[in-house]
């Protein structure tokens, strides 16, 4: 059909596409994390908005603060279940977890969510509800804690009248949560679980064993809808392996770097001009 009017073409510039990275759980296979982000920083690759869940949180957290990462690295290598676990007589966990809470309050250095160069969502579980919680504000150091708190192992950690576990109870690779917070493209590290075959021999083994064999399988339907999916190759590091950090570290940065390519082309497109329709003026 013939159109009178003239056809005027104009050229406008897309708004920004916010690129998130997810962090997923998983207790002493996380350090792969500090693997990734050391190749990240290294290849210049920034994000918009960092999701963590558990130590995904933690590490997050580190990186989003500015930390250096000899210094977390320097201190995974020495780390070891004796610096975790606090026996409790507390029915709520065979942990009492100030020694996590120590630990929590070693990496943040004291700081808060305003702090933060780059804007952290938390993902942590109310246990009385079910209810999956994402924190962007409050006490920085209490909701990465409870972030951590491994039902049944650590003590849970009580927040305005809530009862809060770890996040991966339900959101163990929280890209859900990213693309909900306005990410258009998501970069998610999943160091997944290890399950061991064999006879378990005490309480913590099956408790473990179990969150290991439900983990797996909602990793893959929580994951699957990443943009890039970055799967480091732990082999059969399990989640207490925490004398093993220095692998877990290495797994992380080969499987960032092979991602690198992909990454950096992703993040080429987005960065592109877009036209709009033509319209008739």
């Amino acid at each position: 059909m013939r159109q009178d009017k003239k056809k005027k073409i104009f050229f406008k510039k897309s708004a920004p596409k916010k690129v998130a990275l997810v962090l997923g759980g998983g207790a002493a296979r996380g350090f792969a994390h500090i693997g990734a982000l050391k190749v990240f920083k290294a290849e210049n690759i920034s994000f918009d908005l960092i999701v963590g869940t558990s130590i995904g949180s933690l590490i997050g957290a580190s990186y989003a603060l500015g930390h250096s990462f000899e210094r977390l690295e320097e201190r995974a290598m020495k780390f070891t279940m004796k610096d975790l676990l606090d026996v409790s007589l507390s029915r709520m966990g065979l942990a009492a977890g100030n020694k996590l809470n120590s630990l929590v309050q070693w990496v943040l250095d004291g700081k808060t969510f305003s702090d933060l160069s780059i804007p952290l969502a938390v993902i942590t579980t109310d246990i009385e509800s079910g209810q999956e919680l994402v924190y962007q504000t409050g006490k920085l150091c209490d909701v990465i804690r409870a972030s951590c708190a491994l039902p049944g192992i650590f003590k849970p950690v009580e927040l305005e009248g809530k009862i809060l576990v770890d996040g991966g109870i339900k959101d163990n690779v929280p890209v859900k949560v990213a693309r909900d917070l306005g990410a258009n493209k998501v970069i998610a590290v999943d160091v997944g679980y290890y399950i061991r075959k064999g006879h378990m021999n005490n309480m913590l083994d099956i408790i473990l064993q179990s969150i290991q064999i439900m983990g797996e399988e909602l990793n893959i339907y929580q994951s699957w809808e990443a943009d890039i999916l970055i799967k480091p190759d732990l082999k059969n590091i399990d989640q207490l392996a925490f004398d093993r950090a220095k692998e877990a570290i290495e797994a992380g940065a080969e499987a960032a770097k092979r991602a690198v390519p992909e990454i950096k082309e992703m993040l080429r497109l987005t960065k592109q001009h877009s036209w709009k329709d033509f319209l008739w003026q």
